[in-house]
């Protein structure tokens, strides 16, 4: 069974660098609040927040339910390809 505090981590991680990333939801407002929407901080905070999850996946690789395996390769995933094509 996911652990409730994982998945929250792994979910706020993804939400933080999708709202630097442009995306819609209450955490882009906020992110816009405290400066983290300019173009080259956008980029860095979405980057920060998937070196975050990577590490967090090498540390944890083998410690994990399949749940929380598949949600943290699933945001690590959605954010490079979404990094790659915001760099293009």
């Amino acid at each position: 069974m996911a652990h409730p505090e994982f998945v929250g981590l792994v979910n706020s991680l993804q939400a933080t660098a999708e709202a630097a990333l442009g995306d819609l939801n209450a955490a882009t407002a906020s992110a816009a609040r405290d400066g983290l929407l300019a173009e080259n901080r956008a980029r860095q905070t979405a980057e920060r927040s998937l070196k975050l999850l990577t590490m967090l996946a090498e540390k944890t690789r083998g410690n994990l339910d399949f749940t929380e395996a598949d949600l943290l390769t699933q945001a690590i995933g959605s954010l490079r390809e979404r990094l790659n094509a915001a760099g293009n």
